[in-house]
C-alpha cells in the first residue's frame, strides 16, 4: 500500500473494531439529520446532503491523515456558497445545482493545491475575533432564513433586513402547527445536549415529528414535508462549463469557501489530533477534504468541510480510526434502503429547528465575552465582521471580513508597540518602567525597543517614534541603544530607513548602537542590507548594559 493511501487506517488493531462500530453508530445518529438540514441550507435536494456525507467520509479515509476527522456537508460553508449562488441562479433549479457542483470542484481543487504546496499556514491568517464575528453573522442569516418555515408563512428573497420586515409584517399569519413542530424539535435537541452530546436529539426529533405527522395528518394543517428521498445512485459527471460572467463570480466565492475550510480543518486537526503530542499532517488533511469536495462535485452534490461536532462525537464515543466514519456511511446506505420513503413524513420545520440549533451553536457568545474581557479593542473586530456579513450579501461580507483580518494583522506590524526602557535598580536588566516599580534612567542614554520586525510597513513609523523620544528626553541624548530582540526580520526598506536615521543622528553627535539582535535571520538580513556596515560591527552588542558601559563608561544613573 503506498504511503499516501489510507494513512488514517495505518497500524489498525482488531481490538479497535468494537469501539469504531459504536462510534460509527453514534456519528450516524447525530450527523445524518444534520446532513439533511445542511442540504436544505445549501438549497439542494435532501439526498445530496447524504451523498456529501458518504463521499466526504470515504475519500478522506483514503487520502486524509487524521484518524478522527469527520468530513461532510457543513452548516458553516453552506450559507456562504448558497448566498453567492442565488445571485446567479434560482434555488432549486437545475442550473443552481450545476453551479453548486462546479463550485465544489473548484473548492476541492484549491484545497488539494493548498495541501500539495504545504500552505497550511494560511489558516493562521484569520484571527479569532474576526472568525467569531463572521460566524455570528452566518448564524443570524441561518435563523432569519428559517423563520418563515418555522412560522408557516411565505418566504421573501432579498436583503436580510427585507426578509426580517417581511416576517414581522406577517406574524399574524403564523401557523401554530409547523411552529410547534420546529420549536419542539429544538427543545428536544437542547434538552438532550444538556444530558449528553452523545444523545441523538436531532434523530429523536425527526422520528417523533414523523410519527406526529403520520398519526395526526399534519400535512392537512399546513405542515409541509421534505418528501421521499431519491434512491437513484449518483453517477459521475462533469457539470457544464460556466460562462465568463458566472466564472468571474464563482472564483472569488470558491476562494472564500476554501479559506473557511482551511480554517476549520486546521482547527479540527489541532483540537482532535490522531496522537496527542505528535505533529499533525495538516497538509494531507487539506488534500483529503479537497478530494472529498471534488468527488461530491462529480456526483452532483456540494462542497464538504471538516465538521467539529461530528469529529467530537467520534472521539467522545471512543472511536479509534476512520473506520467509525465508514460505519456511519454504512448506516446511511441502510437508511436509503429502508427509510427513503418514510422521509415523506419528515416536516421541513424539523430541519429548520435543527438549523436554528446549529446557528445557536456557531453564535459563540462565550467567546465574545472572553474577547470583550481580555481582548480590549479587538471586540470591535467581532462587531465589524458580524456587521459586514449581516449588512452585505453573505459571500461579500465574508470576503471583506477576511480582508479585515489581513488589514488588522498588517496594522499590528505597521504600528507596533514601542517603549523606552530603563534599568532595574541594582541589576543589569533594562525593562519597561511602569506601575510602582522603581527604575533608573541614565542621563544622556535613550534605550528604545520595538516589538516588531523592521519592514517597509513600519520603518518610517519607528523612525518618527525614535526622533520624538529623542526630542522629549529629559536630558541631551548622546547614546541611542535600539533594543532589537523583537526584530525577527529586517527588509531592505527598513534597513535603508534606519541607516539614514543613523547618519542623521551621528551628524548631531549622537552615537547609535543595537543590542540583542538575537534572531539569526534578522542578523543575516542586517548584514546583507548594509545595516551592520553603516552602524559598525563594534556597535552591535549582546545586551543593553554592555552597550551603555562600553560606549559611555562614565555614565551614571
Amino acid at each position: 500500500m503506498p504511503s499516501w493511501f489510507f494513512a488514517s487506517l495505518r497500524g489498525y488493531r482488531i481490538e479497535w473494531l468494537s469501539r469504531d462500530l459504536v462510534a460509527g453508530l453514534m456519528l450516524a445518529a447525530i450527523a445524518i439529520p444534520g446532513q439533511l438540514a445542511t442540504a436544505r441550507l445549501a438549497g439542494m435536494p435532501p439526498e445530496t446532503g447524504l451523498y456529501a456525507f458518504a463521499a466526504g467520509s470515504l475519500v478522506f479515509t483514503a487520502f486524509g491523515a487524521n484518524r478522527f476527522m469527520s468530513v461532510a456537508a457543513d452548516s458553516t460553508i453552506a450559507p456562504i456558497f448558497a448566498g453567492g449562488l442565488t445571485s446567479l441562479a434560482l434555488t432549486g433549479t437545475p442550473h443552481y445545482a450545476e453551479l453548486a457542483t462546479l463550485l465544489a470542484l473548484m473548492v476541492g481543487a484549491i484545497l488539494v493545491a493548498v495541501g500539495l504546496l504545504r500552505a497550511g499556514w494560511l489558516a493562521t491568517l484569520l484571527s479569532i475575533p474576526v472568525t467569531t464575528g463572521f460566524l455570528a453573522g452566518i448564524s443570524i442569516h441561518i435563523i432569519v432564513g428559517e423563520l418563515p418555515t418555522l412560522l408557516g408563512i411565505s418566504e421573501q428573497q432579498g436583503h436580510l433586513l427585507q426578509r426580517l420586515f417581511h416576517i414581522f409584517g406577517r406574524l399574524d399569519e403564523t401557523n401554530p402547527y409547523p411552529l410547534a413542530v420546529g420549536v419542539g424539535v429544538l427543545v428536544v435537541i437542547l434538552g438532550t445536549a444538556r444530558i449528553s452530546p452523545k444523545v441523538p436529539g436531532a434523530l429523536i426529533g425527526i422520528v417523533g415529528a414523523g410519527v406526529a405527522v403520520a398519526l395526526f395528518h399534519l400535512q392537512s394543517r399546513g405542515v409541509s414535508t421534505i418528501g421521499a428521498l431519491s434512491v437513484a445512485l449518483p453517477r459521475l459527471a462533469l457539470p457544464p462549463s460556466p460562462g465568463t460572467h458566472e466564472l468571474s463570480q464563482l472564483v472569488p466565492l470558491a476562494l472564500v469557501v476554501a479559506m473557511v475550510c482551511i480554517m476549520q480543518t486546521s482547527a479540527v486537526a489541532s483540537t482532535f489530533p490522531s496522537q496527542k503530542g505528535e505533529t499533525e499532517n495538516i497538509s494531507r488533511d487539506f488534500a483529503g477534504v479537497g478530494a472529498g469536495s471534488i468527488l461530491t462535485g462529480l456526483i452532483g452534490s456540494f462542497a464538504v468541510d471538516a465538521r467539529p461536532p461530528s469529529t467530537a462525537i467520534v472521539v467522545e464515543s471512543g472511536g479509534r480510526s476512520q473506520f467509525a466514519s465508514m460505519t456511519a456511511v454504512g448506516c446511511m446506505i441502510a437508511l436509503f434502503a429502508v427509510a427513503a420513503d418514510l422521509m415523506a413524513y419528515v416536516p421541513h420545520a424539523v430541519l429548520s429547528g435543527i438549523l436554528v440549533y446549529i446557528a445557536l451553536k456557531i453564535f459563540r457568545l462565550g467567546e465574545m465575552i472572553r474577547i470583550y474581557r481580555h481582548g480590549g479593542r479587538e471586540i470591535l473586530l467581532v462587531a465589524a465582521s458580524a456587521a459586514l456579513v449581516i449588512a452585505l450579501p453573505i459571500e461579500t461580507g465574508m470576503l471583506l471580513a477576511i480582508v479585515l483580518s489581513f488589514v488588522h494583522s498588517i496594522y499590528v506590524v505597521a504600528r507596533p508597540y514601542c517603549v523606552e526602557l530603563a534599568r532595574v535598580p541594582g541589576s543589569t536588566v533594562w525593562w519597561p518602567p511602569g506601575g510602582d516599580e522603581q527604575s533608573e534612567h541614565v542621563p544622556g542614554v535613550l534605550v528604545f525597543a520595538a516589538a516588531a520586525p523592521l519592514t517597509f510597513t513600519n520603518a518610517q513609523y519607528l523612525r518618527d517614534k525614535i526622533i520624538a523620544a529623542l526630542a522629549t528626553a529629559p536630558s541631551l541624548v548622546r547614546l541611542l541603544v535600539i533594543e532589537a530582540s523583537g526584530m525577527i526580520e529586517i527588509d531592505y526598506t527598513g534597513s535603508q530607513t534606519l541607516q539614514q536615521m543613523i547618519a542623521e543622528l551621528r551628524a548631531r553627535s549622537i552615537e547609535v548602537a543595537i543590542a540583542r539582535l538575537s534572531d539569526q535571520r534578522a542578523q543575516a538580513e542586517a548584514k546583507r542590507t548594509g545595516l551592520i556596515t553603516a552602524l559598525g560591527s563594534e556597535r552591535v552588542f549582546k545586551s543593553v548594559e554592555e552597550a551603555v558601559r562600553q560606549i559611555m563608561p562614565n555614565a551614571k544613573a
